[in-house]
């Protein structure tokens, strides 16, 4: 009786290892692939959380110096954020909003300081994924509605997060 294993054997095992071995190797790519999108989404909603902050605090720095609440934001067409206009904030280097040239979905790209991890629009940082613009719209005389929309893309794949929220005047 030979000991040890057939041809046919050993191309079966062969075959089941191949196989379990994909199966691992697909299981980890798909679980990378998931941890790389929701920590780009966990960004994106930080982002633009960070938008609704910029304009509350414009709205009350306002209020503390005794101006329209919508000064500096859209009180009148020359405002970069005027109703209906694409605008980006950027608290870290400036409390005033910059009008996107073009209109909606042409705002720059965001960039990051390698150092402090901060994001804004200082060209010496290098430019991430991320792009975020904020679209104000007048509900009334006293309420303004608030979106901020943070797109960004992985190869041909692209994702956009989108948040509306409205702000009162407080005065």
């Amino acid at each position: 009786m030979n000991k040890g294993f057939t041809m046919i054997e050993s191309l079966v095992s062969i075959a089941i290892l191949v196989l379990v071995i994909t199966g691992v190797a697909s299981a980890v790519q798909s679980g990378i692939s998931s941890y790389i999108f929701s920590k780009d989404q966990v960004i994106a909603f930080y982002l633009a959380q960070e938008g609704f902050e910029q304009v509350r605090n414009i709205r009350d720095e306002n209020g503390l110096k005794s101006q329209n609440w919508l000064t500096g934001l859209s009180l009148n067409s020359s405002d970069p954020c005027y109703f209906g206009n694409a605008c980006v904030v950027d608290p870290v280097a400036s409390p005033v909003p910059a009008r996107c040239g073009g209109g909606p979905g042409n705002c720059p790209m965001l960039r990051q300081n390698a150092t402090t991890g901060f994001f804004g629009y200082d060209s010496t940082w290098p430019a991430t994924v991320f792009r975020r613009e904020v679209v104000l719209t007048q509900i009334n005389a006293n309420e303004i509605s608030v979106k901020v929309t943070v797109d960004w893309s992985k190869g041909i794949v692209n994702r956009q997060f989108m948040a509306r929220e409205n702000i009162l005047n407080w005065q």
